[in-house]
């Protein structure tokens, strides 16, 4: 267990990506040189940094977000849909590029093709991260994927408080620094990631992976397993546990991902080991995938508790 700092404001702090996804639905995708007509253009805040901390928002948790948007339209979108979900904007940094933008098409069968321009999101700079040095203290957890510079992430594990946990997601996936890695308390990964980190060397099942990536060096280790629930590895307790959620119709996946280790980091931070706070997110990812859309589908604590 953590010594929690007990004045610390936030129970969740997420440095991250926030984007405007830009979704058209389509019969079929184009081929090369091809035009096709498609749905009318939806616009919905998104992003994992953005998604994480509105989906703790939305929970209960105490959450500040810490990105770059652009001084457009998208941007004051973010802004807004943080701010009404009661989510700490002072961290969200404006200006230097455009907001970035997910281009999204999708077909009838659910499938998706995405282009992403990072923007806002690949200037969000290490010295971002040390000029909000009291927000990273103000911490107890501290949320991190990887749709920022990874030398952002680097500065991030560097600058948090020594009490601060630290939650990494590796989406999407890049090569991950030793001290990074260590800092990870826990390291979550879905399978996809798993496989990309571990390389050639993957075993053949989640549970080869998780003491592989154990070996890696951080403390603990989160596998997400969609509708068959999480693998929890611990090295402190050298325990590996599957946790099973509700079973539900699943409508559409997009950020169930995202809500899952947002839950995850506030239950941490409120104090519930790493098998409890992750057999609550699984509930959380499981809710959030019974309806459309990412931001807007995220549970409330009655919707989680009502599975």
């Amino acid at each position: 267990m953590h010594d929690h700092a007990p004045d610390a404001r936030y129970d969740l702090l997420v440095v991250g990506s926030a984007n405007a996804d830009l979704v058209i639905g389509v019969e079929r995708r184009p081929a090369p040189g091809e035009t096709v007509l498609g749905s009318d253009l939806a616009v919905h805040p998104g992003g994992k940094g953005a998604n994480q901390s509105l989906a703790a928002a939305r929970l209960g948790a105490r959450t500040a977000l810490l990105a770059r948007v652009g001084d457009d339209d998208h941007g004051r979108l973010l802004l807004e849909s943080q701010r009404a979900a009661g989510v700490d904007t002072d961290g969200v940094l404006v200006g230097g590029a455009p907001t970035g933008v997910a281009l999204i098409t999708v077909d009838p069968s659910g499938d998706n093709s995405i282009v992403v321009s990072p923007g806002a999101n690949g200037r969000l700079t290490p010295e971002d991260v040390r000029a909000a040095a009291p927000l990273l203290a103000a911490a107890r957890v501290i949320s991190v994927q990887l749709e920022i510079p990874l030398a952002t992430v680097a500065e991030t594990v560097r600058g948090r408080g020594p009490e601060t946990r630290l939650v990494l997601n590796p989406s999407p996936p890049a090569p991950l620094p030793a001290d990074v890695l260590a800092a990870c308390d826990p390291l979550v990964v879905n399978e996809h990631e798993a496989r990309y980190i571990l390389g050639d060397g993957a075993g053949r099942t989640p549970q080869d992976w998780a003491p592989a990536l154990l070996a890696l060096g951080p403390r603990s280790v989160v596998i997400t397993l969609g509708a068959a629930g999480a693998l929890v590895a611990d090295s402190r307790t050298d325990s590996l546990d599957h946790l099973v959620g509700p079973r539900v119709e699943a409508v559409d996946t997009t950020g169930a991902g995202d809500a899952f280790t947002a839950a995850l980091a506030w239950r941490l931070g409120r104090g519930d080991g790493l098998r409890e706070a992750a057999a609550f997110a699984v509930r959380v990812g499981a809710a959030a995938v019974t309806a459309r859309g990412a931001q807007d589908a995220f549970p409330t604590l009655e919707e989680v508790d009502a599975l």
